[in-house]
């Protein structure tokens, strides 16, 4: 069983969760989205984790984007620990892992007490050098569907203020814009200030 973070038990994602997150919605909407499969990840994908974090820093760094991700900035210990509080999902396409995201079921830091019942989305990466093209919107997908089964109504998820690409990019999958954090705490790194954003879920 799973324990949000002040909040209720959840049942813990067995393979009926997983199956859910590999219908055809979300996984054949797109042909060369065919092969992908999304499964928790446990400690032996951890360095996996930390492989596809420090790759998507370095792709944001190249890009002239150097406030958000550092690589290196993350090991497994952090992944460690969100699995023992949230989940961490990875995504794998032709046995090797292409994507991954963190869900967590509450996130006091950012959004204060929960007056909502919300999942939050956080760290959503993918491996732009072997994933299919669209493997970032899939896996937003799958996050979502995942809130959805768990019996939560929304979905929460930030991103590094002033990265306007990022924020036109969750806005198009649906999301708003509700607010602004600033001077956030980070996990290996000072604070910095993020734009909140949100999407109710329908049905």
């Amino acid at each position: 069983m799973n324990r949000a973070r002040g909040g209720p038990r959840l049942p813990a994602p067995g393979p009926a969760h997983v199956r859910a997150c590999e219908d055809r919605a979300v996984n054949d909407s797109h042909p060369r989205l065919d092969d992908l499969r999304f499964r928790l990840a446990g400690d032996a994908d951890l360095a996996s984790l930390v492989r596809l974090r420090d790759d998507a820093a370095r792709r944001l760094h190249a890009l002239g984007v150097t406030g958000q991700w550092q690589p290196g900035e993350l090991g497994e210990d952090h992944f460690g620990r969100i699995m023992e509080t949230g989940e961490v999902w990875l995504a794998e396409a032709g046995g090797r892992a292409v994507g991954a995201w963190e869900l967590w079921w509450q996130d006091e830091d950012a959004w204060g007490p929960q007056r909502v019942p919300a999942g939050y989305v956080h760290r959503l990466m993918a491996d732009r050098a072997c994933a299919p093209p669209g493997t970032g919107r899939r896996l937003l997908r799958a996050a979502e569907r995942r809130v959805a089964e768990a019996g939560r109504t929304t979905v929460r998820l930030d991103c590094l203020a002033g990265n306007e690409p990022l924020t036109a990019y969750y806005l198009g999958a649906g999301y708003r814009v509700v607010g602004r954090k600033e001077g956030k705490p980070q996990p290996g790194g000072t604070p910095k200030s993020f734009t909140l954003l949100e999407k109710a879920l329908v049905g």
